[in-house]
């Protein structure tokens, strides 16, 4: 049976939570509700029934899901009192601004028996997908390091996203999602976190950053979020023992190139700018394979669907309590970091 769904805050994410929902074979759009009654206005306008406070929303029996799509600093504030009126509550990302505050909102989960997670849709790109499977596999050896990126050149949107009291920049809005990603390719413990933000075109919060997790293994994931890079460097990069493992786009395939023979006594220097050189001799067909791998198939609505079997407890949900928990430590940590202007030690 479809679980009823209310959309809290009818902007851009709140927008493509209704639009999804309205196609949903997993929830049935109740309706929604904003602060601004223009946008209630705007629902109403489009056919959606759109409530007159979030008192109506809460009292209404035929709610079974709330999902908070409203600035990051009233996450907690909604979903505590969403979760105490016995509703199911996704929130969007961030899922709030501090570990103290997520304990809070589990912790409400917890004594109403409901379930709460946090939107982390990002799980479903094809990009990350494709190197969760090569990182699964093996297919290039053990691996290394592996950096993510995302690279735009148009700053932080003019709305809150830019304000410091809402919750705004860069490592909150990308970050969150980035951090994320890596920390479901490597299940391991953190050693240390070492983060730098950018100041290019907002001094109140980042308009971009520099994150390095260093993993107890050794192994290392460099994630960076730019706002003003015209050109951009690619989506992702991995290095292993057996081979290199490239996404240029989040819209191209992946490139793997794998070592089958070393070869080093055999290297003929070749001539680069103005010298010799055998180190950076580049490789041929004798000693590497290079190929791409097929875009993985992916559908972003399964979240939905896996929310609400959690709910029936049909399923366990994708994204736990705990895996919230330990992104927000590293939110927390990177913040640390960028305070200290030094490496900090990761202790979830």
């Amino acid at each position: 049976m479809k679980k009823n769904l209310v959309v809290v805050g009818y902007g851009g994410m709140g927008g493509w939570h209704t639009q999804h929902a309205l196609k949903s074979d997993c929830v049935n759009l109740a309706g929604v509700y904003d602060i601004l009654p223009e946008k209630n206005e705007l629902a109403r306008s489009r056919g959606i029934f759109a409530y007159d406070s979030l008192e109506a929303v809460l009292a209404d029996p035929k709610v079974d899901l709330i999902t908070i799509a409203v600035p990051n600093d009233f996450h907690k504030e909604i979903a505590v009192a969403a979760l105490n009126a016995g509703k199911n509550v996704i929130s969007e990302k961030p899922v709030t601004l501090s570990s103290a505050d997520l304990k809070e909102m589990i912790a409400a989960a917890n004594a109403n028996n409901r379930v709460f997670s946090v939107h982390q849709n990002r799980r479903w790109d094809v990009d990350f997908l494709a190197m969760k499977k090569i990182y699964d596999s093996g297919e290039i050896g053990e691996m290394f390091t592996i950096e993510s990126r995302i690279h735009g050149s148009r700053g932080i949107p003019s709305d809150w996203r830019g304000e410091k009291e809402h919750g705004g920049g860069m490592l909150y809005d990308w970050g969150v999602h980035l951090v994320d990603q890596i920390l479901q390719i490597i299940k391991e413990d953190i050693k240390t976190i070492y983060c730098r933000f950018e100041h290019l075109t907002n001094d109140e919060v980042d308009d971009g950053f520099k994150l390095v997790i260093t993993f107890e293994s050794g192994k290392e994931a460099y994630v960076e979020v730019g706002t003003y890079n015209f050109v951009a460097m690619p989506r992702f990069y991995m290095r292993a023992k057996k081979g290199s493992a490239i996404i240029t786009d989040w819209r191209e395939k992946c490139k793997i190139v794998k070592c089958k023979a070393w070869h080093e006594s055999e290297v003929i220097p070749v001539q680069t700018a103005a010298g010799l050189t055998k180190t950076m001799a580049p490789r041929d067909s004798v000693t590497v394979d290079e190929y791409e791998i097929e875009r993985p198939e992916s559908d972003v609505h399964d979240y939905y669907r896996n929310f609400c079997k959690a709910i029936d407890g049909e399923a366990t949900q994708l994204v736990t309590h705990e895996e919230m928990m330990k992104v927000m430590r590293v939110m927390e940590e990177s913040f640390r970091s960028v305070e200290l202007g030094q490496v900090v030690e990761f202790k979830l």
